[in-house]
């Protein structure tokens, strides 16, 4: 393959350069076709109309069959990959969550600047645009919503409307619908009306026309995703009204178009103020259960709380049995490094694949890591991240180590066995050794306020919700460390079906992974490797240290094979991780010991 330092000015993936000039294949039909890469010259394309009508494709040899045309872009990218025979998409819906805002921010976001909005003159850049769409077409991404989930009502006026247009014919080449997020009370908030009630038929009216309008304009427009009554954002309970009530609103007025509402179950502090955040989920949603349209998808995250290094799936999985779901998974780093660590999210949503059967699922999406920045994700190996998802989402049985073996080998193709070896073991190492220098045995949210980077153990506000305070999630005291959240505690065991229910809700039983998230556990408990616990998580934080500084003895090993840009921006970025490694193990040791050494004194 190509070397990808010879176009250094992107930075981007071989898989997703290889569109981009020089390689002609021809269709049956005679047209022609482009991509890039080392691909064979005597590729065929072949239609057949008697295959799934699901975009998939049949690689046989140099022969890519497919029903459609998206199935054959998408076969091309597969047999530059090496692939052979037949693949399907899994989930009907593999769409990416922006959270750009629309003066060109990105809420979460660690690789510069918005590629929609924001630009001089609001133009955006064409064709940094199609590449970016080239990127989501080779792994099979085919949504993408523009705009942040705190979304601005502008988003929905003429002048916006007429930019998502301009985006959406550029995307659509690629098989990309878009969305957009909304403002639940956008009639409101433009001063078009004085009320957002949903079962108002003045605000029923309004959405019906904004959805006529935006199907004018953009007739493959996908629908709409929501964030409503969490964290401020307005909702149907402003007016005594269900989730069930809003989403069925929305829905209707997309229904005639073909367009789905994602009604987002992130929800806490509304209703159910003063319950154990990670339970109230299930508690405003469980009513509404089988009450909503077939067009709204009740999209929430892998865990119950808020894309920490590690949870238990959310058990919203389990409860609703009569309401379209998907799956909303972090691409970007929020609560794992940002732009600055090196960690592979693959095997974290294998883990929640493990417990979450995909066929519970109708779609799955993804909060994107993309920025303008020259590599497109701040960081090298975030771009991984990105291919992982797009993988995932059109096959969830691949392993992680398929899917980083296929992203190794496309990005850094120079480098030689035993080498690559160690590369691939470092991106496989990398989720655990995070988890460990962070919050191991199941503590979770101990973050710096706000812009949840680095460790606040000691986190308190007295004018902020307890439930946004690092010491409400560990608890510490003398006695112990950890959420009680069994039988004896908030009962949020109870929402798990069996046998995690009864598993989680017992100490001998919880997995040591969850400890610290289900239980209060005493300094002096035995953990299964004979430490006690406040040995192992000392022993923890050690390990995670010492796993970042063997990536970068790893990643010093490496440096013949790689260009010299792309290997010292990576070793800048491992020297950050390393610092930041060692301050969450000090600031956290430090600040644990003065409760687990006030059992050891005599």
């Amino acid at each position: 393959m190509t070397p990808l330092y010879i176009w250094r000015g992107r930075g981007m993936s071989l898989l997703f350069l290889f569109m981009w000039a020089g390689i002609g294949l021809h269709a049956e039909d005679g047209s022609r076709l482009w991509l890039r890469g080392d691909m064979p010259k005597d590729i065929t394309l072949k239609i057949d109309s008697t295959m799934p009508d699901d975009d998939g494709y049949r690689i046989n040899g140099h022969t890519v069959t497919a029903r459609t045309q998206m199935g054959l872009l998408y076969g091309r990218y597969a047999l530059l990959r090496g692939e052979q025979g037949e693949s399907h998409p899994y989930f009907k819906l593999r769409i990416l969550n922006h959270w750009d805002n629309l003066d060109g921010s990105i809420e979460r976001g660690y690789a510069g600047q918005s590629i929609f909005w924001g630009m001089e003159n609001d133009q955006f850049d064409p064709a940094r645009l199609r590449y970016y769409a080239q990127a989501c077409a080779s792994v099979g991404i085919n949504g993408t919503v523009l705009n942040n989930v705190n979304a601005s009502p502008a988003i929905l006026t003429r002048a916006y409307i007429n930019k998502v247009k301009a985006i959406a014919d550029v995307l659509r080449t690629y098989g990309i619908r878009v969305y957009l997020s909304v403002n639940f009370a956008s009639p409101k908030a433009l001063g078009q009306l004085s009320t957002a009630d949903p079962l108002d038929k003045r605000v029923q009216r309004w959405w019906k026309r904004k959805a006529d309008e935006l199907y004018k304009a953009i007739p493959d427009f996908g629908g709409f995703l929501v964030k409503a009554n969490s964290e401020g954002q307005p909702g149907p309970f402003d007016y005594g009204r269900s989730h069930a009530d809003g989403a069925n609103m929305l829905a209707d007025a997309l229904r005639p178009h073909g367009g789905i509402v994602m009604w987002r179950s992130f929800v806490y502090g509304a209703r159910h103020k003063g319950e154990d955040r990670v339970m109230q989920a299930v508690s405003e949603f469980l009513p509404c259960d089988g009450q909503f349209r077939d067009n709204v998808i009740l999209q929430s995250k892998n865990g119950p709380l808020d894309f920490q290094p590690r949870e238990p799936y959310a058990p919203i999985f389990d409860q609703m049995k009569d309401t379209k779901l998907m799956a909303e998974l972090q691409i970007t780093q929020e609560y794992l490094g940002q732009g600055n660590h090196l960690v592979f999210l693959a095997p974290m949503w294998k883990e929640f694949f493990s417990f979450v059967s995909p066929s519970r699922l109708v779609g799955i999406a993804g909060v994107a890591n993309v920025g303008d920045d020259s590599n497109w994700c701040g960081h090298h190996f975030a771009q991984a991240n990105w291919y992982a998802f797009g993988r995932l989402a059109w096959n969830p049985s691949l392993t992680a180590r398929q899917i980083a073996d296929e992203w190794l080998n496309q990005t850094f193709d120079s480098i030689p066995a035993p080498a690559y070896d160690n590369a691939l073991s470092l991106m496989l190492r990398s989720r655990e050794a995070c988890v460990d220098y962070m919050m191991p045995l199941g503590l979770h949210h101990i973050f710096k306020f706000d812009h949840h980077y680095g460790p606040e153990p000691d986190g308190f506000k007295a004018d902020y919700p307890l439930e946004w305070c690092p010491v409400y999630y560990h608890q510490a005291d003398s006695a112990g460390i950890g959420f009680n959240r069994s039988t004896s505690g908030t009962g949020a065991t109870q929402q798990y079906r069996e046998p995690y229910r009864s598993q989680y809700d017992r100490l001998g039983t919880c997995p040591e992974r969850y400890l610290l998230w289900f239980h209060h556990v005493p300094w002096t408990y035995r953990t299964l490797s004979g430490r006690t616990l406040w040995e192992e998580m000392q022993h923890r934080y050690q390990r995670g240290v010492d796993e970042v500084a063997d990536f970068q003895r790893i990643w010093q090993q490496l440096k013949p094979y790689i260009d010299e840009q792309r290997w010292h921006e990576v070793e800048q970025k491992l020297q950050v991780q390393l610092r930041d490694a060692q301050e969450w193990q000090q600031v956290c040791i430090g600040y644990f010991s003065k409760f687990a050494q006030r059992t050891e004194e005599p």
